[in-house]
C-alpha cells in the first residue's frame, strides 16, 4: 500500500496507531483514577519503571497515552507527554530539566505569559538571556559554558518575527544544547521540526490542534535528536535503560506527577477529535490570513501590517523555506494615526474580540493593553509591540465575509 497523505493519516491516526477495542474508530475515554493489579509485584514493577502500565491517572491513563501516541507519530518523535495546558507543558519541562546556576537563552519576542514565566524561574537562580532570535549570531554571542537550553517560538506572537530556526538548531546541535521550540503557531502541517534540529517541541493543544475553542491542553514531544547522556541534570534514578527516554522520564516524574497538571481524559478525547481536521482548518486559515494581509497592506486606514506571507516582511524568504503549506494564521496591524483601536474593534461585527488564537472563528484584540500589558512599555518596545497594535487570528470563515466586516468597520471609524 502506498504511503498515506498527511491529511489521511490525521483522520485515521487514532484507530491505526492505538487500535481501540471492539472496532471503535476512537480510543474510549477512561475516567478511572486508579488501576487494579492482581499481582502486587506488577504494581511495584510499574511504579519502579520496570514495566509499562498505569498506576494513577495523575501520571498516566489510556486516554492520555492514546493522544500522546498520535501526536508523537505526527512529529516522528520518540515520545510525548500531554498536560492540562500549554503553559503547564512549558513550566513542567523547564522546572524538571533546569536547576539553579543554569543559563538559558530565550527569544526577546516571547508571548506574554511565557515571558512572565521566565521572570519567575529567574527567581530560582536560573539565568535567562533575552535575544533577537531572528539572527543566530545573537544567540551565539551570549552563549556560556553553563548554557543548557535555547528556547523560542517559530513565529512570534503577535508581530510575527520568524526565528532563524535552522541556524539556531545547527548551533545547538554542535554544542549539545537543548533546542526547545514552541511550535504552537506552526504544527507539523506547516513545519518539519526535526529538519531544523529541534530537540523538544512544546505546543498548546488549545490552539490549532484542538482548534475549536472548547478544550485546554499542552504537549511536550521529544524528537529524539538530543543526546541525554551528555546532559548533566538528569537524576541517576531517571537514567533508564532506553537513553532516548531519559529526558521524558524526568519531566513525567518531576513535572507531571509531582506538579499535577494532568490532562483530563475527556479533554484528551476532544483534542483527538479536533486533530482530525487540523490540515483542512489550517490551510483555510493560512489562505484567509494571506488575503486579509494583502487587503490591509494597501488600506489607507492602516499604517503597518505584519505577516510572514507578505514580500516586504523581514523574514519572508526564510518563512518560504521553512513553512510547507502556508505562513500561519496570525497577523498584526497598526492603524493609521488618529484611528482609535478600541473604536475599530468595537465596529467589527463578525470578528470576535477575545484573547485566544487558532480558533475556527476570526478573533482580534488590542495586544499592548491586554496580553502584553504586564510586560510594560519598555519591554513591549523591544518586542516591536506598538500601543496601537491589533492582533488578528484568522478563522475558517469565507474570506469575502471577513473582508466585508473589516471594510464596514473602517468606513465607520474613518467617517467620524
Amino acid at each position: 500500500m502506498k504511503k498515506l497523505a498527511f491529511e489521511t493519516k490525521l483522520v485515521h491516526a487514532d484507530r491505526k496507531i492505538n487500535k481501540p477495542q471492539h472496532g471503535a474508530v476512537h480510543e474510549s475515554t477512561n475516567n478511572s483514577v486508579l488501576f487494579e493489579f492482581e499481582d502486587v509485584q506488577d504494581l511495584v514493577d510499574v511504579f519502579q519503571g520496570k514495566k509499562m502500565g498505569h498506576v494513577y491517572s495523575r501520571s498516566s491513563s489510556s486516554s492520555a497515552v492514546s493522544l500522546q501516541n498520535v501526536l508523537n507519530e505526527l512529529e516522528n518523535g520518540v515520545g510525548a507527554i500531554v498536560f492540562a495546558t500549554g503553559m503547564a507543558a512549558i513550566s513542567a519541562t523547564f522546572l524538571s530539566l533546569l536547576q539553579s546556576g543554569d543559563h538559558i537563552i530565550v527569544s526577546q519576542y516571547l508571548f506574554g505569559n511565557t515571558r512572565s514565566f521566565m521572570a519567575n524561574i529567574e527567581r530560582f537562580g536560573i539565568n535567562v538571556s533575552y535575544v533577537d532570535v531572528t539572527d543566530v549570531n545573537e544567540v551565539i554571542a551570549v552563549c556560556k559554558p553553563n548554557t543548557k537550553m535555547v528556547f523560542c517560538e517559530t513565529i512570534a506572537n503577535p508581530v510575527t518575527q520568524v526565528t532563524d530556526l535552522q541556524g539556531i538548531g545547527d548551533f545547538c546541535d554542535s554544542k549539545n544544547i537543548i533546542f526547545a521550540l514552541d511550535n504552537t503557531m506552526t504544527p507539523s502541517v506547516l513545519l518539519d521540526a526535526k529538519a531544523v534540529n529541534a530537540s523538544l517541541l512544546l505546543t498548546s493543544l488549545t490552539k490549532y490542534i484542538g482548534g475549536h475553542g472548547n478544550v485546554l491542553g499542552g504537549v511536550l514531544i521529544d524528537t529524539g535528536l538530543f543526546d541525554w547522556s551528555r546532559f548533566s541534570n538528569i537524576d541517576d534514578i531517571y537514567r533508564v535503560a532506553d537513553l532516548s527516554q531519559w529526558g521524558l522520564t524526568q519531566v513525567k516524574k518531576r513535572g507531571l506527577r509531582d506538579m499535577g497538571a494532568t490532562l483530563a481524559p475527556q479533554s484528551a478525547h476532544m483534542v483527538s477529535i479536533g486533530l482530525e481536521t487540523l490540515t483542512m482548518r489550517l490551510r483555510k486559515t493560512c489562505v484567509n490570513a494571506q488575503a486579509l494581509a494583502k487587503y490591509l497592506q494597501t488600506h489607507k486606514g492602516v499604517n503597518a501590517v505584519y505577516y510572514p506571507g507578505l514580500q516586504d516582511h523581514p523574514q519572508h524568504e526564510r518563512a518560504q523555506a521553512l513553512f510547507k503549506r502556508g505562513f500561519g494564521g496570525i497577523l498584526s496591524l497598526e492603524l493609521s494615526e488618529g484611528i482609535d483601536s478600541h473604536a475599530f474593534l468595537n465596529a467589527l461585527s463578525l470578528v470576535i474580540s477575545a484573547t485566544h488564537l487558532g480558533d475556527t472563528r476570526t478573533l482580534a484584540l488590542p495586544a499592548a493593553s491586554t496580553i502584553f500589558y504586564e510586560n510594560g512599555a519598555a519591554e513591549r518596545a523591544k518586542m516591536g509591540i506598538a500601543d496601537s497594535l491589533i492582533r488578528i487570528s484568522l478563522g475558517i470563515e469565507e474570506i469575502d465575509d471577513i473582508l466585508a466586516d473589516f471594510d464596514q468597520a473602517f468606513k465607520q471609524v474613518l467617517s467620524v
